[in-house]
């Protein structure tokens, strides 16, 4: 019967995913490193899209769109790269995913008193609606920022979460999510982070011993686009970077920063999802963390960016796969939060591997904000790909009913490092 409900939604919602029509999904499994490395250089040639990134003997998922098919098939098996289709029909699978998350929608409108949800994805004015009343509710600990708004003019905000309202010269540490637009289970994770440390604060020592930025939506321009037109957008939505932008808007945020820009894993197309822009910080979205970066760089130790999927946590230097002086630190950090979130997560997501992301990924590409914050001067410097994806024909995206798990294990593994962290501090 709850199938039936589901595929009756589904047929009302069918027309919002018609680009999509065509398209299918695979899962490539790259077994050396030299496949991996091969993966990667396609991506420019025949558009491929990695909704979840591969690495050695882990699975992938990537989107292909109709007319780059046979090409990607034709080279998968000739460099024998193990492949299996994920989803036959995009749309449909989309059109599942929109049914889903509406019937929880009318369930939910029938209780009052949920301020955010955590059984299903955050709209825009939802977050903006809990950081807001944060805010207002727990003025003594948590200052809500605006410094500037979007393209699109949608305010962009933070909350500055400390005891001593940054007074007191603790370690800093920033989390942002969202850049990539389509990547909708990024924000419950920051929105979660401020649950726990303002209004559940089951880990004291967190605030006394840190102060924290927490970013939920970088990029609310694309975030909110995703939601309404179309759900793998990914860049921002500025229209000014190139003579064609009206009708190719936008750049990928996370290719924008003024770190070896543009030199590898780009595009000077702006109608590719990897677009660098026309200029390093050319998006007012990048400029902000940028920003962020810089006004606490004196006391800033850990900076967190939110991607999904893939359950990776990945470090510098990822426009070359050198490693950075303090590589070793890196590392050990970086295992203590995927080991934190092994001890807790379910037995259908995959384990994290935490390295460094060029080796790890196979793709080098260069303008990143883990690299830039690292660059700056900021010792702890990670990109967390979380869980995600549906295995099947029931849907594309993770189930809404996981966001609470990923969101409480992301947690846990946030609060493991941080603490691991402090043993870093006196070296800023």
């Amino acid at each position: 019967m709850k199938v039936l409900a589901v595929l009756f939604l589904a047929s009302l919602v069918s027309a919002k995913h018609e680009v999509y029509s065509g398209w299918k999904s695979y899962y490539v499994n790259p077994s050396t490193q030299e496949q991996l490395a091969s993966l990667g250089q396609l991506i420019p040639y025949l558009e491929l899209d990695f909704i979840s990134y591969a690495s050695v003997n882990r699975p992938g998922v990537v989107l292909v769109k109709p007319y780059h098919q046979e090409k990607f098939i034709k080279f998968l098996e000739e460099e024998n790269i193990d492949h299996w289709v994920h989803s036959e029909d995009v749309k449909e699978s989309l059109d599942i995913d929109d049914a889903i998350i509406e019937e929880i929608n009318q369930k939910e409108s029938k209780f009052n008193g949920v301020r955010i949800p955590y059984n299903n994805y955050q709209p825009l004015e939802v977050i903006y609606q809990y950081i807001d009343m944060i805010a207002e509710k727990y003025p003594e600990v948590a200052t809500l920022v605006t410094p500037a708004n979007s393209f699109g003019g949608i305010p962009i905000k933070y909350l500055k979460i400390s005891k001593n309202k940054f007074q007191g010269n603790k370690p800093v540490i920033i989390i942002d999510a969202a850049m990539h637009a389509r990547e909708w289970i990024t924000p419950p994770t920051v929105t979660y982070a401020i649950h726990k440390l303002v209004e559940n604060v089951t880990e004291p020592d967190l605030l006394e011993n840190f102060d924290w930025i927490l970013l939920p939506v970088a990029n609310p321009d694309g975030y909110k686009y995703s939601f309404e037109k179309e759900r793998f957008w990914r860049k921002t939505r500025s229209t000014d970077q190139h003579p064609t932008s009206r009708l190719c808007p936008g750049v990928d945020g996370n290719r924008n920063f003024n770190f070896v820009w543009n030199t590898i894993g780009t595009s000077n197309n702006p109608c590719s999802d990897i677009y660098a822009g026309a200029r390093p910080h050319s998006e007012i979205e990048v400029r902000v963390v940028e920003n962020i970066i810089t006004e606490h760089l004196d006391n800033a130790l850990m900076y967190l960016t939110m991607h999904s999927f893939g359950s990776y946590i990945l470090y510098p230097w990822g426009h070359d796969g050198s490693l950075p002086p303090n590589a070793f630190a890196l590392h050990l950090v970086g295992v203590e939060m995927a080991d934190a979130i092994t001890n807790v997560q379910l037995p259908n997501f995959p384990k994290y591997r935490v390295g460094n992301a060029v080796t790890t990924l196979g793709y080098p590409a260069s303008g990143a904000a883990e690299d830039y914050a690292h660059m700056r001067g900021v010792p702890l410097s990670y990109t967390y790909e979380l869980p995600g994806l549906r295995s099947g024909f029931q849907g594309f995206h993770l189930d809404p009913r996981y966001i609470r798990q990923v969101s409480e294990e992301t947690w846990i593994g946030i609060v493991a490092g941080v603490r691991r962290s402090l043993q870093f501090a006196s070296n800023k």
